[in-house]
C-alpha cells in the first residue's frame, strides 16, 4: 500500500513494491511484443516497476561517438525494461513460469516458494 503523501511509486521508493523478482532470476514473458520469450533479469527497478530482460524488448539507440568516453557511436540495440506484471518467474525445480510465494523456514529466515510444485526458490 502506498502512503497518500506519495502522488506515484515512484516516490514512494523500493519499500512500496513486492521483491518477488530478483537480479539474476529466469523469468517468462507473459504478454506484449515479445510473449512467450524466457531470459534472464539483468536489472530490476522496483520504483517503477520494471525490470530489464535479456535479449527481451529490445530497441534501438542512436548513439554518437565520444572519442574521450572511448564510445564508437551508431545504432545500439540494447534491452529496455518492461513491466514487472508481464512477467512470470521460471521455477527452477519444475522448469514451469510460476507465481512466487513467501514462506518461513525453521530457521525463522524467509524463502521464495513456488506456487505450483512447491519447492524454495534459491539465489
Amino acid at each position: 500500500m502506498i502512503s497518500k503523501r506519495f502522488k506515484n511509486r515512484e516516490e514512494a521508493g523500493p519499500a512500496a513494491t513486492n521483491a518477488s523478482l530478483r537480479k539474476g532470476d529466469h523469468v517468462y514473458v507473459l504478454t506484449g511484443r515479445d510473449r512467450g520469450k524466457s531470459g534472464r533479469v539483468l536489472a530490476v527497478n522496483p520504483g517503477k516497476r520494471t525490470v530489464t530482460v535479456e535479449h527481451v524488448s529490445v530497441i534501438k539507440r542512436h548513439t554518437r561517438p565520444n572519442p574521450a568516453k572511448n564510445i564508437k557511436g551508431g545504432i545500439l540495440e540494447k534491452e529496455g525494461p518492461i513491466q514487472i506484471s508481464n512477467v512470470l518467474l521460471v521455477c527452477p525445480a519444475c522448469g514451469k513460469h510460476t507465481r512466487v510465494g513467501r514462506k518461513e523456514l525453521p530457521d525463522g529466515t524467509r524463502a521464495r516458494v513456488c506456487k505450483r510444485c512447491g519447492a524454495t526458490i534459491e539465489k
